[in-house]
């Protein structure tokens, strides 16, 4: 039987589109292998939003209350702005 492929990390993937980036900062690039990276950066993007939204839903879900006892709560994280 065949094994499940392994799951990137949310670092793993960060560092894939870093490095998407500083491949499309080079002036040289053609603009279809430009394109090409822009796509796969995009889905990135998308994948680690999602990442992060269930992060947050979990802490949320874990968030412990002042007399010990564990409730569900909004996450207060830095304002996006």
């Amino acid at each position: 039987m065949g094994q499940k492929p392994k799951m990137e990390s949310f670092e793993d993937k960060l560092k894939k589109l870093e490095g998407i980036v500083q491949q499309m900062d080079k002036e040289d690039v053609p603009l279809e292998k430009a394109m090409s990276l822009y796509e796969e950066g995009v889905v990135l993007r998308t994948e680690l939003v999602k990442m992060l939204g269930e992060a947050e839903q979990k802490i949320e879900i874990l968030a412990k209350q002042s007399d010990g006892t564990m409730a569900a709560g909004p996450f207060e994280g830095e304002d996006e702005g």
